[in-house]
């Protein structure tokens, strides 16, 4: 089977989840979250004792030591965490223990993800250095990995920084590398830079009982549930689109309890904690995700339509399974591009409400070797672009502008501009440009336009 061939997606109700039920999911403590419909749980997860405390907004909670009174009951909960890594109960310890701001954004997301808990940290990498050193606290040592991932989690596992051996392999190659002290099979889908994407169920099969790691930051829980198609263990870089403003950063492991216990104390020993102050936002982030996702991704399949019309445009990338994230290839100079958007902001990072553009070879992977760039279908030409939530009218004409720039749009003449300019681009087009370096890269369909359907 080839494992990067995903489901179709026809888009109506393919794409955006906002009716679908989330799955109750039982927590650390055995309480079992009630049935709603996604986006329902998005803006109620985490809140639920609210009405209770009489209050309505989320209390943050900014606390570093709490008092106490019986040094004796204190140590034995402390005894117990470093025993079992479960949260502790009653009133919070040390701000690097827990924190109630952070525990609320954790249990909403768990929520979200389908998953009984969560661990947060103070950034996505983080999260992922967590993972690696609960691995490797066990002597599992060895990651297998399939690129392309993220510029920085590619670094940190290639150079073995915390101890880690990693062996790169096409997909289809999983199940081959895998060694007697292999912790963990990362993957990320759709792929940053690309949106190349994966059969998460196919990987999951291969990896047998070696926890799956997918990192679920381009599609969301939104768009996907990594858990539900076998993952282990889900990452996130929560600065990204659930905070999806701009502001605030973090990193998130959705997980079961076991795993999540694991991870509590490596956070405690490390440090890597995730300030309540982001916690809140974070938490107030997932509340507007659903509605985000969706704004943001009906104009990223209509850039794709337009961007994939156009004679300036070699190539573009956009997942079958729709999204806010668009990646193209101009024939012209992609640095002209960068430098010639005034709307749009060029900047690295994505899932804010406003659009970035960026150039993966130049910034976000830059710090990955040329070869391996290379082969993972990360050209020199290649730009990669996070949709917000401006007008799609907007955006269009400030890529339009930028485009112009680059020898293509010079040479193309008066006609071919005025009818790019229209709109008029084949929605077929992105069928024949769409695809990356090979036949398993980003749709060859027609672009899927989010609906308000499950998958």
């Amino acid at each position: 089977m080839d494992i990067r061939q995903s489901t179709e997606s026809t888009g109506s109700a393919e794409t955006i989840r906002s009716t679908e039920t989330a799955p109750g999911t039982q927590g650390p403590h055995g309480d079992v979250a009630a049935r709603h419909a996604f986006a329902t749980e998005a803006v109620h997860a985490g809140r639920e004792d609210l009405p209770g405390m009489g209050l309505h907004a989320v209390p943050l909670d900014l606390s570093t030591t709490y008092p106490s009174y019986d040094s004796r009951q204190e140590a034995a909960r402390i005894d117990a965490f470093a025993a079992t890594g479960a949260r502790p109960d009653g009133p919070p310890v040390y701000a690097r223990l827990d924190n109630p701001t952070v525990a609320r954004f954790e249990t909403a997301l768990a929520r979200l993800e389908g998953t009984e808990s969560a661990v947060a940290f103070a950034s996505g990498m983080a999260a992922l250095s967590a993972c690696l050193l609960a691995c490797g606290a066990q002597g599992l040592r060895h990651v297998v990995a399939v690129r392309p991932l993220y510029g920085c989690s590619d670094h940190l596992l290639d150079t073995g920084l915390l101890g880690t051996e990693v062996t790169w392999v096409d997909p289809a190659g999983i199940a081959d590398a895998i060694r007697p002290d292999t912790g963990l099979v990362m993957v990320e889908t759709p792929a940053n830079p690309t949106l190349a994407e994966l059969d998460l169920r196919a990987v999951a099969h291969s990896c047998g009982t070696v926890p799956l790691l997918a990192d679920n930051t381009f599609a969301t829980p939104v768009l996907q549930r990594p858990a539900e198609r076998g993952a282990s263990l889900v990452l996130h870089s929560a600065t990204k689109y659930l905070g999806g403003h701009g502001d605030v950063m973090g990193g998130v492991v959705a997980c079961d309890e076991e795993f999540a216990r694991v991870l509590r104390q490596v956070r405690f020993a490390t440090g890597g904690v995730l300030h309540p102050l982001a916690g809140y936002l974070l938490l107030r982030g997932l509340s507007t995700l659903t509605v985000r996702m969706r704004a943001a991704s009906a104009t990223a399949a209509e850039l794709a339509r337009r961007l994939a019309g156009d004679p300036r445009v070699a190539r573009v990338h956009y997942p079958r399974l729709g999204g806010a994230m668009v990646a193209f290839e101009p024939h012209g100079d992609p640095h002209a591009v960068i430098g010639g958007v005034r709307l749009i902001t060029p900047a690295v990072s994505l899932g804010s409400v406003d659009t970035l553009i960026q150039h993966p070879a130049s910034i976000s992977h830059r710090i990955v070797a040329e070869g391996d760039r290379r082969s993972s279908g990360i050209g020199d030409r290649l730009l990669r672009m996070s949709v917000g939530l401006e007008d799609v009218a907007d955006l269009w004409r400030d890529l339009d502008r930028a485009l112009d720039g680059g020898p293509a749009g010079r040479d193309e003449g008066p006609a071919g501009r005025d009818a790019r300019r229209a709109g008029q681009g084949d929605p077929v087009g992105l069928s024949a440009r769409a695809a990356g370096p090979a036949a398993e890269g980003p749709a060859r369909v027609p672009v899927p336009v989010p609906g308000r359907g499950g998958r």
